[in-house]
């Protein structure tokens, strides 16, 4: 078996590197690395992510999506993250807090550009613990 020792970068598919940049920073609090015409890196709290220009559309419209990227932010910053993405003209489509599941912490879903859909967590806790007697996996 494969023993990894973390993640080094995870990719999310943009129309427009420059747009998706403007945003990744200044929303979502990434901080650039380098960009091309067809890439761009970031850093997000010492993980690579990596845009990756496609031909749109890149989301389909309809139905409900679990596929996402999270992000963790503190509990200071998460206290205010609504005023924050309504200063930024972007909605915010639900909160929700979660205990006493794998990944734990009041979050809040939102879009990016291009419709991924991006989650902001004020992380209170991970358990790893496989096979552990507890609700459905988060």
């Amino acid at each position: 078996m494969v023993k990894l020792k973390g993640i080094a970068h995870f990719s999310i598919p943009v129309s427009d590197v420059e747009r998706s940049i403007k945003f990744y920073t200044e929303v979502v609090g990434c901080t650039k690395i380098s960009a091309d015409e067809k890439h761009a890196f970031l850093d997000a709290g010492g993980l690579c992510v990596l845009l990756c220009k496609q031909t749109p559309p890149i989301n389909q419209p309809g139905g409900f999506d679990y596929v996402h990227h999270a992000f963790v932010i503190d509990s200071a910053q998460y206290k205010t993250i609504d005023d924050h993405l309504a200063k930024h003209g972007v909605k915010v489509l639900e909160k929700e807090d979660r205990a006493g599941r794998t990944i734990n912490g009041p979050r809040t879903y939102f879009r990016d550009p291009d419709g991924t859909r991006l989650e902001f967590i004020d992380l209170t806790g991970y358990d790893p613990t496989p096979d552990k007697k507890r609700p459905r996996a988060s």
